[in-house]
């Protein structure tokens, strides 16, 4: 069978219609359409306004307070457990909502502590969605993002700990600085069974315990106990404290002081903790003498780290920054530990969101320095020679 006739020249046509298309898609004309924007500006244009008003590159860090860097990761993370269930969350026009768009949702939640209502309104979906969005992304943090918050498991990751300790101030053999913050709560005055709940401040609260390293890294969290437990019982009920009174956990390698005189490690923490071989808490009472007071001043430096840390993870994550109204009792503590796990991820991303951020040491306002009279006499004797070791009055 032969050639179909005209053949020919209906490709010779369809190739001139074709390159006159790509003529005129490469002609600069003003009547031509924008090209679709990535998720990136699209995301900003909906929550704050288009860019091309503003000119500013960094209305999505301005908005999610984390560099797209980290929010990429971020999804990285929980992309399998938050994709492997079928998924019917959509926006009010009946768009189906995809990861990037629940992972910046979860995000404002916990970041901005607003109402449902309120991020339902920014992204134009219903609280329920919202609410749902936020716990499915918890729940796969809780799975996924768990790498980023452990305890040294090297002699090497913990002898640079020990040195970036000893830069601040000094305090040679120091692992780590131990505070403990309160999560406010608003819980129905009514009901008995939240009396636990109250607090010395006459505020309903959980606290979180948290142990530092000196780049504001939590090292060691525990979360859930009632704000009514002194600091003290929080931290003798502690996994941590377990391990370090069996021996399992800050018993590496000593340093000398002087001739027959060496330091084991150990944590510092504020006076509200008892003073125990492996936590040295700063001398308490008046009449001090000049090694006393100069030792305080080098703790209390050391110890700001941890005061730090948790000022900003509370300025970060606002949704634990008494902002919990009627809150579930059961699932705070995994919000609040999950916050805990993006404030890591910040740090080892090297956020550089973090640089834009104040630092303050005040995570507790309103909040009265507890005292704790335990003391333990070997780690009383332990401190005094610290002491005049930094003052340079231990003979050698």
């Amino acid at each position: 069978m032969g050639p179909i006739r005209g053949l020919k020249r209906k490709k010779k046509a369809e190739k001139k219609f074709d390159q006159d298309v790509l003529d005129a898609a490469s002609a600069p004309l003003r009547s031509q359409p924008q090209p679709p924007l990535d998720w990136w500006e699209e995301f900003s244009k909906r929550i704050s306004g288009p860019l091309s008003q503003t000119k500013n590159s960094k209305k999505f860090e301005s908005v999610l307070k984390i560099s797209r860097k980290t929010f990429d990761y971020i999804c990285s993370l929980v992309k399998e457990d938050m994709m492997s269930r079928q998924s019917t969350f959509s926006d009010s026009s009946g768009k189906l909502l995809s990861l990037n768009d629940q992972v910046a949702v979860a995000l404002r939640r916990l970041g901005s502590g607003e109402s449902l209502s309120n991020i339902g309104d920014s992204f134009g979906m219903n609280q329920s969605t919202v609410s749902q969005i936020t716990w499915r992304f918890v729940e796969a943090m809780e799975e996924r993002g768990l790498q980023h918050l452990h305890w040294p498991s090297t002699e090497a990751e913990m002898q640079e700990i020990k040195s970036k300790f000893e830069r601040i101030r000094g305090l040679p053999n120091c692992c780590g600085a131990l505070d403990i913050t309160h999560i406010v709560m608003t819980l129905p005055t009514m009901d008995p069974s939240n009396d636990v709940w109250f607090d010395s401040e006459k505020n309903y609260s959980m606290i979180l315990q948290a142990i530092v390293d000196p780049e504001m890294r939590l090292r060691d969290v525990i979360v859930g106990w009632p704000g009514s437990l002194s600091d003290t019982m929080v931290l003798r009920s502690s996994s941590f404290f377990k391990l370090c009174e069996e021996g399992k956990r800050l018993n590496g390698k000593k340093v000398e002081l002087s001739e027959g005189t060496e330091l084991r490690e150990y944590i510092v923490g504020d006076a509200g903790f008892p003073l125990l071989p492996w936590l040295l808490t700063p001398y308490q009472g008046k009449g001090l003498s000049e090694f006393q007071v100069e030792f305080n001043k080098r703790h209390s430096a050391t110890r700001m780290v941890a005061q730090m840390a948790l000022t900003r993870l509370k300025e970060m994550w606002k949704i634990i920054q008494g902002v919990m109204w009627m809150p579930d009792k059961n699932r705070l503590p995994r919000i609040v530990f999950v916050c805990c796990l993006l404030h890591n991820i910040l740090i080892d991303m090297e956020d550089e969101v973090m640089d834009d951020m104040p630092l303050s040491h005040h995570h507790d306002t309103g909040y009265h320095q507890q005292r704790s009279e335990s003391v333990d006499n070997t780690a009383s004797t332990m401190r005094d020679q610290l002491s005049l070791y930094l003052s340079g009055k231990l003979p050698l």
